[in-house]
């Protein structure tokens, strides 16, 4: 078993593999920093940034398929949730004061309303591109870190890997074969209302499927009058979302999707998807599981 642990994305990144040569931990992680500099709204001249910096242009912006797949992921998502998931949230997360990244703490903050601008988009499949509308920008947060943990672990199963576990910031997906013949991966859920990694409240077992989790807990700041603020934007208020819960923990097949289920269950405040997995951790600590989550339990 070969394992590393590192920064990217703007998380801390845990990747194990089992079997194969200990070069494909490198060739991971190498795919990880091509994603980002695709992905990232942060870095100025990533598809993302530069397909922003064109709204309202006319202009269709050619993307490479992984980043136009992501694109059109976002907006299947948004359709499917009734926009409680909307990729054009970027104004206001920039309004909440999420202008940069969160290593460098936040920007200040002058909460708006949002008005989706998903409809407007104009994809063009065969070309692969898009055309944004004037004072639309997308942010591919909610999306990005599940679909790279999906593709990593996709390509070093190919690449010679017997399994692969690759977790970013609580995005996880376990593929192949578990160390020391284990039925299972051994998954460690955080508890929210403790520092990050100081306390688990479960280990699940996962085979050939993804962990999510959604926090209100971990990326949180503080506006100038007091008030305190977090990334998860109700796209319905344009305000970070305020239901009482901590964090929402989905078991799926693949990690965009339990990450998908994990924000949009948290903004509702009810499970989005009745048959998948989930913990739900309330603010006061109070914890419900649904769709059987406690099988999963060790």
């Amino acid at each position: 078993m070969h394992e590393v642990q590192f920064r990217a994305m703007g998380t801390n990144v845990h990747l194990i593999v089992v079997g194969g040569d200990e070069e494909l931990l490198e060739r991971g992680r190498a795919r990880l920093d091509d994603l980002e500099r695709r992905w990232s709204r942060f870095i100025a001249d990533s598809e993302l940034s530069t397909l922003n910096a064109l709204a309202g242009s006319g202009e269709p912006v050619a993307l490479t398929s992984v980043t136009f797949d992501l694109v059109t992921a976002a907006l299947d998502a948004w359709r499917a949730s009734g926009g409680v998931f909307d990729p054009t949230i970027l104004p206001s997360l920039v309004a909440a004061g999420y202008d940069r990244s969160f290593d460098e703490g936040h920007g200040p903050t002058s909460l708006t309303g949002h008005v989706s601008r998903c409809s407007e988009i104009v994809i063009d499949d065969a070309g692969h591109t898009v055309v944004l509308p004037a004072g639309c920008a997308l942010d591919l947060g909610g999306i990005g870190k599940g679909r790279a943990a999906d593709l990593v672990a996709a390509d070093l199963l190919e690449e010679g890997a017997d399994g692969v576990c690759i977790n970013l910031g609580g995005d996880l997906r376990v593929a192949g074969v578990a160390p020391d013949d284990a039925p299972a991966w051994a998954v460690a859920v955080d508890d929210p209302t403790t520092p990050a990694g100081t306390h688990d409240l479960y280990v699940v077992g996962l085979a050939d499927a993804a962990l999510a989790t959604s926090s209100t807990t971990r990326r949180r700041w503080e506006s100038a009058d007091g008030t305190t603020l977090h990334h998860l934007i109700d796209p319905r208020t344009g305000r970070p979302a305020t239901t009482g819960i901590a964090s929402v923990t989905v078991i799926a097949s693949t990690a965009v999707a339990a990450e998908l289920a994990a924000k949009v269950s948290l903004i509702e405040g009810a499970p989005s998807d009745d048959a998948l997995p989930m913990l739900f951790v309330h603010e006061d600590g109070r914890q419900r599981m649904f769709a059987a989550f406690e099988e999963y339990v060790w």
